[in-house]
């Protein structure tokens, strides 16, 4: 406890002051104290990562002395961040957590890899002071860039700092966000890499060359080199960081397993725990008592720990205004409509004090995803990433879990298709991201099979945080945009290419326009008939209409359902359709993962089982017309009405 005391107050001159002998010296202390830790933590697991926790050790301990970061604000945005990308060397920051105190010792000691454990194998933001979940390498660039775009845009001086290794520098993805941070001229980060010199399966040099200075030089970044174990150095450089008018990296020359001659420079250790003699030496060399491991494993047998709590999402501050009508004469598309609805929100709450900013991502494709409006308007608050889609999707998740409201809009095969990894992590971390993916479906027409992102429900319901919208119209497209930017939590509006007509009532009103008000998880009656029902999904409503028609004209009425909610339908529309006697579900995605096996999940749990066909696409699409393209899959009204005539008469 004194120890942690005094190692707060070494910092406290940060950055102006350089460190003084004694500070060093508590420095080294702590660090050979956090090492035992951390090989103790591995041993007592019997498995997880030491030798890279040892090389980071210093970098751990410098960065979290001095960043602006304490047990007392983590939980705070007024604050700096720190990021962890190499992940894997989870003992090493939990040591570092615990040496400023975070985290309880003995429970990280004892519960490491633990299932149930907040301390996980990898970092989780389960654990105070982690800022950002983080297990595939290449991921922790992009969230640092996110986060400092976000301070930036609440007008905060605040600091972030990013603990990275050396084998994950040749990834793309660590490219692209060198580039982001360089072009938008992000002085406020710093990055530590950790080059040891080996991986898991031996001396990085070896495994695929790469000239480290020379990478970070070129995309514009500030380089600094120095021994990465000497904490004045490292001091330093993390002092010079702060005044630089570019990002920074700091490349910090270590010795994989430092402290523990066995593990010094030996790449088995990477991902090997210590056991036996071998972990008595560890202690031994280390100056730490050995009986540290006997009692990690005697409360580890208990259990004893607390159960982790995710982080909970904030509530959005913006003034999302009144909903736009679109007549039946209207003919637009649903971008459009999503573009207009954005720019207008944008412009509502732009420089507005109590508004959280609401910062808006695009790669490249603003006139087609419709964005240009929001870029004129708020200016400041649209971040231009070019043609980087996986850093993107990590910066803009970032980004909106540090006190911004964060859209990235893209087509649907490259903002979720290309980048799913990353928003798989998103959900993990439990962002609060507004996905908004144009040109789904066979929809997208001419671009063909490559651009016809027919997967994007399917590939959403694989994970457990995402919600899904896809509106039938620009009227429900208008206000699911807007309930949308209101929202915690990841939300995905999928819309279509085409312009298409405003879904109507019986009364030829529009039915989503006037008094209409967007329900998650609602299935809407669009129309009414005991004979079967047809249930739809986003621009397929118009088409399914049509089908309606024609069915009534040969004596069949038929109800029409809209699910703007694919991933989590109210059951009880769904046992009201079945209650009909048969369902055809119709949609623009693949007919096995999409709406349609969906729907067949809900009338198995619920038993409301009835006769049901799935109608969606079956192969890649052609190139041709939005309507020729879904012909030529058997989804138009034709087909539709055919498909559910046949269930009636059969």
């Amino acid at each position: 406890v004194c120890l942690m005391k005094d190692l707060k107050s070494a910092f406290r001159g940060f950055p102006e002051m350089l460190l003084q002998d004694d500070d060093v010296a508590l420095i080294n202390k702590a660090a050979r104290e956090s090492r035992a830790w951390a090989v103790t933590m591995t041993s007592a697991a019997g498995s997880g990562h030491p030798a890279g926790s040892l090389s980071s050790m210093e970098m751990y301990l410098l960065a979290y002395g001095a960043a602006n970061i304490t047990p007392e604000n983590y939980a705070g945005l007024e604050r700096d961040f720190v990021v962890i990308s190499h992940g894997h060397t989870s003992p090493g920051a939990y040591a570092a957590l615990a040496m400023y105190g975070f985290i309880h010792t003995e429970s990280a000691l004892a519960h490491f890899r633990q299932a149930g454990s907040p301390f996980q194998g990898h970092v989780e933001r389960v654990v105070p002071g982690i800022d950002w979940g983080s297990g595939n390498l290449g991921q922790g660039l992009s969230a640092g860039v996110g986060f400092a775009l976000a301070i930036r845009a609440r007008g905060r001086n605040d600091h972030v700092y990013v603990l990275m290794s050396d084998g994950e520098q040749v990834k793309g993805q660590v490219a692209e966000a060198r580039r982001i941070a360089s072009h938008h001229r992000l002085t406020g980060i710093t990055v530590l890499v950790d080059f040891n010199d080996i991986q898991i399966s031996g001396r990085t040099g070896d495994i695929m060359k790469a000239d480290l200075p020379g990478l970070w030089k070129v995309d514009g970044w500030s380089v600094t080199e120095c021994d990465g174990h000497d904490p004045r150095a490292l001091y330093k450089a993390l002092a010079e960081a702060r005044s630089s008018e570019r990002p920074t990296v700091v490349i910090c020359h270590t010795v994989m397993g430092k402290g523990v001659s066995f593990m010094e420079g030996v790449p088995d250790y990477h991902g090997k725990a210590a056991s036996g003699e071998r972990y008595l030496q560890a202690m031994a060399e280390l100056g730490a008592s050995p009986a540290m491991l006997e009692k990690a494993l005697g409360r580890r047998s208990s259990c004893s720990f607390d159960r982790p709590k995710k982080p909970r999402s904030r509530v959005p501050s913006i003034v999302t205004g009144e909903p736009r009508n679109y007549g039946t004469g209207e003919r637009t598309d649903n971008r459009s409509s999503f573009g207009k609805a954005l720019e207008e929100v944008g412009r509502l709450n732009y420089r507005s004090p109590g508004s959280d900013p609401l910062l808006v991502f695009d790669c490249d494709l603003a006139g087609s995803v419709k964005t240009e409006g929001f870029s004129k308007a708020c200016p400041e608050w649209f971040i231009e990433t070019g043609i980087q889609e996986h850093s993107t999707a990590t910066v803009a998740g970032a980004a909106s879990i540090a006190g911004t409201i964060s859209l990235w809009a893209d087509f649907g095969v490259f903002g979720l298709g290309e980048a799913y990894n990353q928003q798989r992590l998103n959900d993990i971390n439990r962002t609060n991201l507004k996905l908004a993916l144009t040109h789904v479906g066979l929809d997208v027409g001419e671009d063909g099979e490559t651009h016809q992102c027919i997967d994007y429900m399917g590939l959403l319901r694989n994970l457990f945080g995402w919600r899904l919208l896809v509106p039938a119209d620009p009227n429900q497209a208008d206000r699911m945009t807007r309930w949308a930017l209101s929202e915690p939590g990841n939300i995905c509006i999928a819309m279509g290419r085409s312009k298409i007509p405003v879904v109507t009532d019986e009364k030829g009103e529009p039915f989503y326009a006037g008094g209409y008000v967007f329900r998650y998880g609602a299935v809407d009656l669009l129309r009414k008939g005991d004979d079967g029902a047809i249930i739809t999904t986003g621009h397929m409503a118009a088409r399914a209409l049509e089908a309606h028609e024609l069915l009534k004209d040969q004596g069949f009425n038929v109800s029409v359902y809209h699910a703007g909610c694919p991933l989590h339908m109210d059951p009880s529309a769904i046992a009201q359709a079945a209650r009909t006697g048969r369902i055809v579900t119709f949609e623009d995605h693949h007919a096995s993962t999409g709406l349609g096996s969906i729907v067949a999940s809900i009338l198995l749990k619920t038993g409301s089982c009835c006769p049901i066909r799935t109608l969606g696409v079956t192969r890649y699409g052609d190139s041709g017309s939005s309507s020729e393209v879904l012909s030529a899959m058997g989804l138009d009204p034709e087909n539709l009405a055919a498909a559910v005539r046949s269930l009636i008469v059969q």
